[in-house]
């Protein structure tokens, strides 16, 4: 076998049908579009239209909401914390691991509205954390490997609401 030998399967490319060029090549005149009105023209066409009856989207009912002031925290687990001070980027003798020393480190990529450590997989360095929030099962594993973890209240913006 040749390099030069090398084909596609017979059929396996199709060719493009050039549409618009008479009445002769079959897809002249209206060019695949049917006849006239909105849907022939270009870059208008009805999204949801069901032919007059009333939409799927309209017929089914509105639910839930958007909660403005909710926060967005970064989340991140008690095994990648190991991982990050096993691999040196985080030293957990230096002092108090804060959300800013996490994207140093590149642990987390930003801190968002704060860091909050989740309790997959186990811990086994002595660390200070201090962070936006932690859940039991991650407060119990870091005491019980003799560390501690201070929960900072959420920012406030200027106007007295949380951040």
């Amino acid at each position: 076998m040749k390099l030069s030998d090398i084909a596609d399967n017979a059929g396996s490319r199709k060719k493009r049908m050039r549409i618009g060029r008479g009445i002769g090549s079959g897809k002249g005149k209206t060019g695949g579009r049917g006849g006239k009105g909105q849907t022939a023209r270009s870059g208008v066409r009805i999204k949801g239209f069901e032919g007059g009856q009333m939409p799927l989207h309209r017929r089914l009912p509105k639910r839930g909401f958007n909660n403005i002031f909710r926060l967005d925290f970064a989340e991140i687990n008690l095994d990648r914390l190991q991982d990050a001070i096993d691999s040196k980027k985080l030293d957990a003798s230096k002092g108090t691991i804060t959300a800013a020393s996490l994207v140093e480190a590149g642990v987390i990529r930003r801190a968002k509205d704060g860091v909050r450590v989740l309790g997959r997989g186990e811990i086994k360095a002595k660390i200070q954390l201090e962070v936006a929030g932690a859940s039991k099962a991650a407060v119990e594993a870091i005491e019980k490997a003799g560390g501690k973890v201070t929960i900072l209240a959420p920012a406030k913006k200027e106007d007295g609401e949380a951040a």
